[in-house]
């Protein structure tokens, strides 16, 4: 049996924190390039960095553990900060196109 030597960071099977936060904040960075965000230019580009957001909380919530310690609370802190990140990026995703949604005829 032949086993891969990846580094623990790229090693799916292992629960990474860091892989997790790193792909919630690149998924924020690409989000906000992305809606050029003064101008707020609608594009559906941005449920790619959306979907990210989600994979790195998936990945982020694999990190907690059963019995409450630092680092549980610590896992908490982070799944919040990745909640305030997705509200922002589907904020952007959103928001260029509520005139549509709201202008009456």
């Amino acid at each position: 049996m032949m086993t891969s030597k990846l580094p623990p960071f790229l090693d799916l099977h292992r629960h990474s924190l860091s892989r997790g936060n790193l792909l919630v904040l690149a998924s924020l960075l690409v989000a906000v390039v992305l809606s050029d965000f003064p101008h707020d230019r609608p594009t559906m580009f941005l449920m790619l960095p959306a979907f990210s957001a989600i994979a790195g909380t998936g990945e982020t919530v694999r990190c907690m553990r059963r019995r409450w310690d630092f680092y549980h609370a610590g896992v908490i802190l982070c799944i919040y900060m990745d909640l305030m990140v997705l509200a922002v990026i589907l904020f952007l995703l959103i928001y260029p196109y509520w005139h549509f949604l709201s202008a009456s005829a």
